[in-house]
């Protein structure tokens, strides 16, 4: 903030923002490239039992899971499904047609503009893959560009390197750490904070864009180049 407002009274306060209540989204399916997003349902269970097999380390930082039983998978999915926050979908992948994980938008705050990106599971055949930074391209899209949120977030435990390197991969920047705000099966959590705002979102979105491009694909069927590299480079044209 460059320019300081001050109130009537001399105090200083913060910028005029576009107070407009932002849409709820809506429980509908999205269509990518590679990935299909699909509102979770227990119609998804038997695809999904099959994803997490001998993946119980996944389940460490989550509120849920492993889970022992494909009724206690299915539970979960029924809970997902009866809720609107989070609003939860499947990804399904166009190569295997199976669904392969889940995402959902959560915590949302359609008066302060704020939506989080949460709840993120990935199955091992999805995860380091192009489907998988497309599945969760298109929820950050769809909140700022189609719904117009000013703030997005990204929650994880402080303990998880990889949610929080796949956070900044994706242009988050961090907060800082709350300290022991949640109980997670019994343990006490510190929770890594992340955000993009909306001054912010048009770089990431055409960092990634770029990223996803199938000009930035190689013969074998990997990346050019790396999605922070080509942020960088974007950035540094625009300067």
């Amino acid at each position: 903030m460059t320019d300081q407002t001050f109130d009537s009274w001399g105090n200083p306060i913060g910028p005029e923002v576009d107070a407009t209540p932002r849409p709820i989204p809506a429980r509908v399916p999205h269509r990518g490239a590679l990935i299909d997003l699909e509102p979770l349902h227990p119609r998804h269970t038997a695809d999904l039992w099959r994803a997490v097999q001998g993946d119980d380390a996944a389940w460490s930082w989550m509120g849920y899971g492993p889970f022992a039983t494909e009724a206690a998978l299915r539970a979960r999915i029924e809970a997902f499904a009866a809720a609107h926050d989070p609003l939860a979908w499947a990804i399904r992948s166009h190569r295997s047609g199976a669904i392969e994980g889940w995402l959902t938008l959560m915590d949302i705050q359609p008066y302060n503009a704020e939506i989080e990106l949460g709840h993120i599971w990935l199955g091992p055949r999805l995860r380091r893959t192009r489907g998988a930074t497309e599945a969760m391209f298109i929820l950050m899209r769809h909140a700022m560009d189609d719904l117009g949120y000013r703030r997005l977030v990204w929650k994880c435990n402080a303990l998880n390197a990889a949610s929080q390197n796949a956070a900044k991969r994706l242009g988050f920047s961090p907060e800082g750490v709350l300290r022991a705000n949640l109980v997670i099966k019994g343990r006490r959590r510190d929770t890594a904070m992340f955000s993009i705002l909306a001054e912010e979102w048009p770089s990431r979105r055409d960092a990634i864009l770029a990223w996803l491009d199938e000009a930035n694909i190689d013969h074998s069927g990997a990346p050019r180049d790396g999605l922070a590299a080509i942020r960088q480079r974007l950035v540094a044209a625009a300067a």
